[in-house]
């Protein structure tokens, strides 16, 4: 093709031609005719799919699953790290500590019905710090010991709080003497 300015022939005449338009009735689609079939498949067809359940880790009844054997009749679906809050597990033990000693342990005491160990902690919690809170009403006439006392609370919670959260990976229960087999025999007991 020649881009010469000024050309002896038209360039319009060496040019290719588009293909010439459909000639139809009309120019827009009709609303009432069904889509034209295009011949494609589509991609998300169930029966391309696998189930839903071939992607959750629960067992399975032919023997392939991790819950085949059942040992200890019936409880294989337990897990001892679920708690009724959606919260974690550590989360949750720490917030016995937390969350305003011994209102906090209450509190799990009435919601936590899953997890032993969330409700050990919170038995633990609302012992300790209610004796706690006794002792503080006994001593609150001398502000030196009373001041002592708050500082030991402080640490004992950080201690506590700390080995709840620490200890949920193995579920190992660090027990104060008196109040945390008392705390145990409570959840054992439940």
């Amino acid at each position: 093709m020649d881009f010469a300015p000024y050309q002896d022939t038209d360039p319009q005449t060496t040019r290719a031609l588009s293909p010439p338009p459909q000639r139809s009735t009309s120019r827009s689609p009709n609303p009432k005719s069904p889509p034209p079939n295009r011949g494609t498949t589509d991609p998300f067809l169930a029966s391309s799919l696998p189930a839903p359940s071939h992607f959750t880790d629960e067992p399975r009844g032919d023997g392939r699953g991790f819950g085949n054997t059942d040992l200890e009749g019936g409880r294989s679906n337990i897990n001892l790290f679920d708690t009724s809050l959606p919260l974690r597990l550590d989360h949750e033990a720490m917030l016995a500590y937390l969350l305003l000693p011994p209102a906090g342990g209450v509190f799990l005491l009435l919601v936590e019905h899953k997890s032993d160990y969330v409700r050990f902690h919170a038995w633990q919690s609302a012992l300790v710090f209610t004796a706690m809170f006794i002792i503080h009403l006994i001593f609150s006439r001398f502000s030196v010991l009373s001041w002592i006392l708050f500082v030991f609370d402080l640490g004992l919670i950080t201690f506590l709080t700390f080995h709840a959260y620490q200890d949920a990976n193995n579920l190992d229960r660090i027990e104060l003497p008196f109040f945390g087999g008392l705390a145990s025999s409570f959840v054992d007991a439940e």
